[in-house]
Parts: C-alpha cells; structure tokens; sequence
C-alpha cells in the first residue's frame, strides 16, 4: 500500500492548493486516490473527513470575508439536499452485479457504476469550454444550493456547480473563496452525519491498516495545500493543469466502475 498512501498524500496537497485557484474540486480528486487504499464507500467517507477538517481550516482563515448573505441563501438549502444525497448513496447496493478476471478477480457494484460515472461526469464539465463560462443569475442561488448539496452529499462532486451559481453573486476573488468554503462546511457536516453509520462499520477495518493515519496525514497536507493555495488567489489560472487533470480523472472514472480501481 506504500505507493497508494504516497499518491493519496500528494493528491491532498496539490488539489487542495489547486482547488483555491482552479476552482477545481478536492473531493473530486481525492475520491480516485482513496479509491485505490479503500474500499468505495470507505473512500467516500474518508473524502468527506480530509474535505471537512481542510474547509473548517480555511474557513477559520478566511470567514471574516465570506458574505453571510449568500451562505444562507445558497449554504442552508444545499445542507438539507446533501441530507438526501447522502441517503440515497446509502441506499446504493455494494454487492457486485457480477465478476469478471483482468489481472485478478474484478467486481463490479452498482456503487462503483455510480461514482465512476460521476467522476467522469463532472471531469467531462471540467473540460468542456462552454461549461468555463457557466455563470447562473443570482436569484437562483437556493436552487443551486439544491442541485450542489444534492450532488455534494451523494459522492461529494459539488465545486464545478457550487463555483457557477456563486460566480455571479458579487464577490471578489477572496470572498468568492471564503462564501463557497463556508458552503462546502455545511454540506460537509451534513453527509457526515448520514454516512456516519456505514463509516463507521469500517472503523475497525481502517485502524487495523493504518487507515486513520493515511486520513489523518491527508488533512495534514490539505491544511499545507491549502496555505499555498491562499497565496495564490487572484495570481494564477492553472488552465493547462485542470485539463490535464481532467482527462486523468475522465480516465479513472470508468476504471472505478469497472471494478479496475
């Protein structure tokens, strides 16, 4: 597990500082990596602990720029919608659908099936030039708060839509950053809360490998990424690397339903 635990620590530390500059989404790039240590919905629950403990680090950083207006307006629907998201993965089987041998005997799950096609999903957003320019009116933050915890709570997917209702609310580069960190906190708590039951079925399983170290260095290098991510805000545009990422991300996402990851 040596070279997974490294990857995982890497992808913490990069996408957390991406994720201030780039918009793209931590949870988006550390699921896959989780993925390859975890069992699925141990990954998602371990996704969710490393993106809370780095929100709730950046959001003491920074919420004294966050406009509460737009938190409640946008943050108070997506916290219920991430209720329902969290509960529907819950009702997803983990059973396999059936096996088949590459390299070993591979399973493939209706939950695999369902985050390897909502990781390619929001990649294939990220990669589409019309989706850079998506900016939704303002009045319409609570239901993009809606349709942004909804997604946030079933596989923690909710930056690229989260980024395209808050874009048009009249924030600047930082406050953007605080408003949709404050946001992110909430539906965070929220899907914690509901996944806390299968989460925690794995505890045991986790602390016997290690796991809880692996997530707790995780936060460790999100909380460093993240520090390096504030020094950038409104100095970079890393295009080239979200394209890249992209395509990576569009490439483990049928790896995950397949059962290969």
């Amino acid at each position: 597990m040596a070279w997974e635990a490294v990857l995982v620590l890497a992808v913490a530390l990069a996408a957390s500082a991406l994720t201030l500059v780039s918009g793209f989404g931590l949870g988006t790039l550390l699921l896959p990596a989780f993925a390859l240590v975890f069992p699925l919905e141990v990954a998602v629950g371990a996704t969710a602990v490393v993106h809370l403990a780095n929100n709730l680090w950046k959001g003491g950083l920074l919420w004294r720029s966050a406009d509460r207006g737009v938190v409640l307006r946008f943050g108070a629907p997506a916290l219920l919608a991430a209720f329902a998201g969290a509960a529907l993965l819950l009702l997803i089987p983990e059973e396999p659908w059936w096996t088949y041998r590459l390299g070993g005997e591979r399973e493939v799950t209706p939950l695999g099936l369902v985050l390897g096609a909502l990781v390619a999903a929001f990649a294939l957003l990220e990669l589409l030039p019309a989706t850079k320019a998506w900016e939704v009116p303002a009045r319409w933050l609570p239901a993009g708060g809606l349709l942004s915890g909804f997604f946030g709570g079933l596989s923690g997917h909710q930056g690229a839509l989260r980024s395209a209702f808050l874009a048009r609310a009249g924030l600047d580069a930082r406050g953007f950053v605080a408003t949709g960190t404050l946001c992110a906190v909430l539906v965070d708590v929220s899907r914690l809360a509901v996944y806390s039951g299968r989460f925690a079925g794995g505890a045991a399983g986790l602390s016997a490998a290690g796991g809880w170290w692996l997530v707790a260095g995780a936060c460790l290098m999100a909380f460093a990424g993240a520090a390096v991510g504030l020094r950038l805000v409104g100095k970079a545009t890393l295009g080239g690397v979200r394209a890249v990422v992209g395509v990576l991300l569009l490439l483990l996402g049928p790896a995950i339903a397949l059962g290969l990851v």
